[in-house]
C-alpha cells in the first residue's frame, strides 16, 4: 500500500468509528431530540464528509502495490457501494429537523452502515499489517 495515503485513509477510518461510537451511546440516552442536536449533527456530518472521498482515497493507498492490486481494486468496488448506500442513510438522518435517539438506533441497526463498518475494520487491519511488514 502506498504510505503517503495510508495515513490520510486511517484518519478517515478513524473519523467513522468515532462517529460510530458515539452514535451508539446517542441511541441509548433515550432523546426525543431537539433543535440543538449540534453534537449528534456534528459527529453525522463529519461520517458524511469522510465517506465523501474514502474511496479515491483508499484507491490511491492500493495504487502501485502489485501484490495487492487485483485483489484491492475488487475490494474498492465493495467499498464504494456500501459507502453509497451508508452515506445515503447518514444524509437522511441529517436532513432531519430533530434526531432522536432512536432515529440513530435505526440509523445504527441499518445493514447498510453495519456493511460499511465492516469493510473499514477489515481495511484497517490491512492497513496495519501492510504497515508491520513494512518495518521488518
Amino acid at each position: 500500500m502506498n504510505d503517503s495515503f495510508q495515513s490520510d485513509l486511517a484518519e478517515r477510518i478513524d473519523s467513522i468509528e468515532e462517529a460510530y461510537e458515539f452514535m451508539l451511546a446517542y441511541a441509548a440516552q433515550g432523546r426525543e431530540g431537539d433543535e440543538e442536536n449540534s453534537e449528534v449533527v456534528q459527529f453525522l456530518q463529519n461520517f458524511h464528509d469522510a465517506l465523501e472521498t474514502l474511496v479515491e482515497v483508499a484507491a490511491k493507498s492500493f495504487s502501485g502495490d502489485t501484490d495487492q492490486d487485483d485483489h484491492g481494486l475488487d475490494f474498492l468496488k465493495v467499498l464504494a457501494e456500501d459507502g453509497s448506500k451508508a452515506h445515503a442513510a447518514i444524509g437522511l438522518v441529517l436532513a432531519q429537523s430533530r434526531i432522536s435517539s432512536q432515529l440513530i438506533d435505526n440509523l445504527n441497526g441499518s445493514i447498510h452502515l453495519r456493511a460499511l463498518l465492516t469493510d473499514l475494520f477489515l481495511l484497517d487491519e490491512v492497513i496495519k499489517s501492510d504497515r508491520a511488514r513494512s518495518s521488518e
